[in-house]
């Protein structure tokens, strides 16, 4: 007998937590801007909004019988077998599936991780085959990984790596293999239990502090609906079915939208004074603001990003790269940001006007 599986709680049903949600669908949008970890207590949503956001994502295609679900549409993001397949004049079978949300436990080892040799065909038979673990798994998928900060920093450096790369190396017991692993890393923690390295840190591309909410009408609102829901999950997911496939589509466009949104040079030249005001050690912060404004711009119809999206990029790009002094705690100024901003349209607008103060405020603002 099938089994019905269990609706979860649909995203568009998560009340309050604007910041969390729209860091998520930046991801959706523009799955290069590099995952997103998200730390608060426990009983935010933080692991309610991950499960839900897979029901959003679009459906994708992928080579029938290829355990890394490569796109049968584009030979620069296959796998070595669907290569060798395809050299040998093979036609590959295609099937259409939804997007998958895999999971990456806390105990898992580096062979589950990355691949390893499978050792009953090495055994048995005598050949070297590679047996596929996770990477593998979440190639066009989003990879979850709740408490991430309790991970093995080894673990989550080669996971990080993966992500940033979008292809997996393995080279175990003289077998050698390639495999595109192209995801969506969200990690999700809380903070009491201990934090990332800040180089681990730096690797999300970004980062959002999510807190149970201060508003007693909202917190009636988030208990009236979980409760419904528990009384029937399935009656529930059916009550928000319409709002959950409007806000998939409404994903999807911003996602073709994006191909045509615009980057003016002034931008690049905001975002780079952005990150050195704040100290931000690298370049990935530049880069990680540029795409993320771009996908704003893409969820708002703007065809060219302006300083606006730059300043909400900046937001969430940037919290968890402001560099330390001491003892003082990091943290993003957003006033900081806005009369940066301001005070770059001054001096664009009018660069002969420019006085000696103006220019004083933008640089040590």
């Amino acid at each position: 007998m099938t089994q019905v599986p269990h609706p979860v709680y649909p995203f568009a049903a998560i009340v309050g937590q604007k910041k969390m949600k729209l860091a998520l669908i930046l991801n959706v949008i523009y799955p290069e801007i590099g995952g997103v970890l998200i730390r608060g207590h426990r009983g935010t949503a933080k692991s309610t909004a991950v499960r839900g956001l897979v029901n959003l994502m679009p459906s994708i295609r992928v080579v029938s019988d290829c355990p890394f679900h490569c796109d049968p549409e584009n030979p620069q993001r296959m796998c070595d077998r669907c290569l060798e397949r395809i050299k040998a004049g093979e036609v590959l079978g295609r099937i259409e599936r939804p997007c998958r949300l895999v999971n990456l436990p806390i105990g898992a080892t580096e062979d589950r991780l990355l691949g390893s040799l499978d050792l009953e065909r090495a055994l048995g038979k005598g050949e070297r085959r590679f047996e596929p673990g996770l990477l593998a798994e979440a190639n066009r998928a989003l990879f979850y990984v709740d408490e991430v900060n309790l991970l093995n920093d080894h673990l989550v450096d080669l996971l990080l790596d993966a992500a940033a790369m979008g292809v997996n190396f393995v080279e175990r017991e003289g077998l050698s293999f390639r495999h595109p692993s192209r995801f969506v890393l969200i990690g999700t923690m809380n903070p009491e239990e201990g934090d990332l390295r800040p180089q681990l840190l730096d690797r999300f591309g970004l980062c959002v502090e999510v807190s149970g909410s201060k508003d007693a009408s909202e917190r009636v609102e988030i208990a009236r609906r979980r409760l419904k829901f528990e009384s029937d999950p399935v009656e529930f997911a059916e009550q928000w079915a319409a709002e959950e496939k409007e806000l998939s589509h409404e994903l999807a466009k911003a996602a073709d939208r994006l191909k045509h949104v615009t980057v003016p040079h002034e931008i690049l030249e905001l975002a780079a004074r952005f990150s050195l005001s704040f100290e931000t050690e690298g370049h990935r912060s530049d880069v990680t603001m540029i795409k993320t404004a771009m996908a704003l711009s893409a969820l708002n119809g703007i065809p060219q990003v302006t300083s606006k999206e730059l300043v909400q990029a900046a937001e969430l790009a940037l919290p968890h790269r402001v560099k330390k002094h001491g003892l003082r705690h990091a943290e993003l100024n957003a006033q900081k940001l806005e009369t940066l901003a301001e005070a770059f349209e001054e001096e664009k607008a009018s660069p002969q006007a420019a006085s000696g103060h103006e220019k004083k405020k933008l640089t040590r603002a």
